[in-house]
């Protein structure tokens, strides 16, 4: 299943930047202007200093469109894959996976960005590093069964699409991409009702040379659970109606 969903993605990938002159460097370009804009103008409204505000933000940012473009597309995974579904047996997870796969090859072209300002603005080394790779899995692990779920609910429900594109520019805002949880002094635990605050501070705090807390882990791990046992279940019900879905 996962050459096939890797072969997929990378497939994907190479036709959207077909005959194009900087191909996925437009993506860095892209990332490397918002977080230029958005790191000189935020650090000035919020008074904090360039080299502690960048460095957060740059990857608060890469984390963020890695979460997004996956929750964005998820509904429309099934949906897009009609004629597969129709034509080919396969897995039905070999599609969530494709696009989170596809995701992942952008996070790894911004990742790029990421380097460069830490770089210019290096964070204190500490074994804490070394936590972004447990992190980082659980990250993938959570967008792995959220992916399916609404791709799933996406093929039922074809509203779905749009709600959750209204619904996520506000999610941007409620998720602490541009400040920390931290910083909000009273309302601070209004962020950690969001479950995307969790899987930003996952990748975050580790490479910013911090461990996240303990219960930051504690409810990843829940939320993995919880949703991949609800994940297999609704999936595994449903499955065979999906082709007359899409």
């Amino acid at each position: 299943m996962l050459p096939l969903s890797l072969y997929f993605a990378w497939g994907d990938t190479r036709a959207r930047y077909r005959r194009s002159v900087l191909g996925p460097l437009w993506l860095v370009l892209g990332t490397a202007v918002g977080v230029v804009g958005l790191g000189f103008l935020w650090s000035e409204l919020l008074h904090i200093d360039k080299s502690t505000f960048i460095p957060s933000l740059s990857i608060g940012l890469v984390v963020w469109q890695l979460l997004s473009g996956s929750i964005l597309e998820a509904s429309g995974v099934y949906i897009g894959n009609a004629r597969l579904i129709r034509n080919v047996s396969a897995p039905l997870f070999v599609f969530p996976l494709q696009l989170l796969l596809r995701q992942l090859i952008n996070f790894c072209h911004n990742l790029l960005v990421v380097v460069f300002v830490l770089l210019i603005f290096p964070p204190p080394l500490s074994l804490n590093q070394l936590l972004v790779v447990p992190g980082l899995v659980l990250v993938i692990a959570n967008l792995f069964w959220l992916s399916s779920l609404i791709g799933l609910l996406g093929a039922r429900f074809r509203d779905l699409g749009p709600l959750v594109g209204s619904f996520m520019p506000l999610m941007f805002f409620l998720t602490p991409v541009i400040y920390r949880p931290n910083q909000l002094a009273m309302t601070e635990f209004i962020a950690w009702l969001n479950p995307l605050t969790y899987l930003v501070s996952l990748v975050r705090d580790p490479m910013l040379g911090f461990a996240p807390p303990v219960f930051v882990y504690q409810v990843s791990v829940g939320l993995l659970i919880s949703g991949g046992i609800a994940t297999l279940c609704i999936l595994g019900k449903k499955h065979g109606r999906v082709v007359f879905w899409v």
